[in-house]
């Protein structure tokens, strides 16, 4: 089950260039600030920036869906013809993700947080 699209990861290839515009945008400062990703959380959305989103085969913003179980929405978009661009992955504190590749090239996103 979804419980909708919460995330979007912008592939950038200059974090110093794009954290402060994407802060003028949200008009918030990132609750994360790596130098592997940038994290801000406006509106109800988290918006990040990933400096090796393109080395990961990202081409433009990816959406990432939050499940309640990953692996079980993960299987059933590889037996509907997905195809699988990273196995799930613990990112930190049990946030997992994955991603896959539809038919038309598009790339989806899956993310679920640890039990709360």
């Amino acid at each position: 089950m979804t419980t909708g699209l919460q995330t979007i990861i912008y592939p950038v290839k200059d974090l110093a260039k794009a954290k402060p515009l994407f802060t003028a945008l949200l008009g918030v400062e990132p609750y994360a600030d790596e130098p592997y990703y940038v994290g801000f959380k406006a509106a109800g959305q988290d918006v990040g920036l990933d400096p090796n989103g393109h080395a990961k085969g990202m081409t433009g913003p990816v959406p990432y869906w939050h499940v309640t179980d990953l692996e079980e929405r993960l299987a059933a978009l590889l037996e509907a013809g997905a195809e699988l661009l990273q196995a799930a992955q613990d990112v930190g504190g049990g946030r997992l993700i994955a991603s896959v590749q539809d038919p038309d090239g598009n790339m989806v996103g899956l993310l679920q947080d640890p039990a709360v």
